[in-house]
């Protein structure tokens, strides 16, 4: 039995807060939990294959040091548009 978008959702929250890196998990966990429940199947598609890359090479397709990879762009553009804003305490 296949995945349920809510759980594939919940798996991708997850991962998206758990990146390893500290500065990684505050920008796509935050941007994750704003945005993730609008995601159509093929934007999920695309978070996922994101969330699959390192840590370092976001960084840099983020803060547009070098282009990602055509598959990844429309992901990246979202980030750079994202505006983080820390949870209330």
């Amino acid at each position: 039995m296949g995945e349920t978008t809510d759980t594939r959702r919940k798996r991708l929250l997850y991962r998206s807060w758990h990146r390893g890196l500290k500065e990684a998990d505050l920008l796509l966990g935050s941007f994750a939990e704003r945005h993730l429940d609008g995601f159509t199947p093929a934007e999920l598609d695309q978070w996922e294959a994101l969330l699959g890359e390192n840590d370092a090479d976001l960084l840099d397709w983020i803060f547009a040091r070098r282009p990602p990879p055509p598959p990844l762009d429309g992901a990246v553009q979202r980030l750079r548009h994202f505006r983080y804003r820390p949870r209330p305490a």
